[in-house]
């Protein structure tokens, strides 16, 4: 296994965002980023620019190559960025103090931002339309979206729902759900849904009913990130317990690839699968490491992985997301946002409230 060390720095701070209404023109709020470049003790280079958010939930990328922010900033509120590469652009700045928390670029580009306690918002380029439980949608507690190859757009969260354009159905309890708190959504190449929950089972969706993941007689609980990868093999992350650690299922057989904690998974380009755990909590958010999988050696007894560790004042590595130029981008509970390209680890921190 090989292991390189990266120290980073990052400034906190808080950014509001100011109140408007449900269905609005957008008024651009553009944030300018500030670059630095140094250099660690080990000779890496650290590009350090600002986000201007607390704590990034996830990013996403748009088919123009810019990439999309979603996060909060306190209990009461958050926001939704475009960054350019040169600047910020604030998406929900007219919308009040809602807990964004995902977003998703649709097939006809609209965006759709999900809130924690505000339902989802659908953003078309130029106005606002509010979906909440008055609209039809389970719960208006929603963590992800996904857009299946139907066109039909998911939200869960507490509570499953499908949107095809023009009403809602509804997933509940009632259709054998452990519980109604849903964490990751996919779709995989035959068209069945892959669902992980926070507490609860993971479930397989075939358009007629609910499959429990099952393996040695027992079904897989706390199931937080879920991909499949190029050649259909379904990845998922077990968040404690028996089964604790990092799992492939191939189809017919599970198999546990790790069984070190792990918090996020995303396939690159390449093929590799790349990871997140904690290796040593300690204090002011300890030691983590991103983790590569190789991908010549996936599926030999022994694969080989490359590990890069992150020394950094966070409490959680949230997520990982491939982005089309191969870079892997990493976002946190405090607000930072790195990204990796093979050479070059970029921390992109808030400056807000710092002047």
């Amino acid at each position: 296994m090989k292991y390189v060390l990266l120290y980073t720095l990052f400034l906190m701070s808080v950014f509001h965002t100011s109140c408007g209404q449900n269905r609005t023109e957008v008024k651009k709020n553009i944030i300018k980023s500030e670059t630095k470049d140094t250099v660690t003790s080990n000779g890496s280079h650290l590009i350090y620019t600002y986000v201007p958010l607390r704590m990034v939930s996830n990013i996403r990328q748009e088919r123009n190559g810019s990439i999309l922010i979603a996060g909060t900033n306190s209990l009461f509120g958050g926001a939704v960025f475009r960054y350019d590469g040169k600047s910020y652009t604030n998406l929900t700045d007219k919308l009040g103090l809602q807990r964004f928390w995902d977003v998703l670029e649709d097939r006809r580009g609209n965006l759709w931002f999900a809130s924690l306690d505000s339902g989802v918002y659908y953003y078309n380029g130029k106005s606002f339309q509010h979906f909440t439980t008055r609209e039809g949608l389970a719960n208006n507690a929603v963590m992800c979206i996904y857009e299946d190859k139907a066109g039909n757009i998911w939200f869960g969260g507490s509570g499953l729902s499908r949107y095809d354009g023009k009403s809602f159905r509804n997933f509940t309890t009632k259709e054998r759900f452990s519980n109604n708190d849903i964490t990751t959504i996919i779709e995989d190449k035959t068209g069945k849904l892959w669902i992980g929950t926070k507490t609860g089972e993971a479930f397989v969706y075939d358009e007629k009913s609910f499959t429990r993941l099952i393996h040695e007689g027992q079904a897989f609980y706390n199931v937080w990130s879920i991909i499949e990868d190029k050649n259909g093999n379904i990845w998922f992350r077990v968040n404690g317990g028996r089964d604790k650690g990092l799992w492939r299922y191939d189809g017919s057989t599970f198999t546990n690839v790790s069984q070190r904690g792990v918090n996020a998974i995303v396939e690159d380009k390449k093929g590799n699968i790349w990871t997140t755990r904690q290796v040593n909590p300690g204090g002011n958010g300890g030691v983590w490491a991103l983790s590569r999988y190789d991908q010549k050696s996936l599926y030999n007894k022994k694969t080989t992985v490359t590990e890069i560790m992150l020394r950094v004042p966070v409490s959680t590595l949230l997520g990982l997301f491939a982005a089309d130029d191969g870079s892997i981008w990493i976002n946190t509970s405090e607000g930072v946002l790195c990204r990796y390209d093979g050479n070059t680890l970029a921390d992109f921190k808030s400056k807000a409230g710092q002047q």
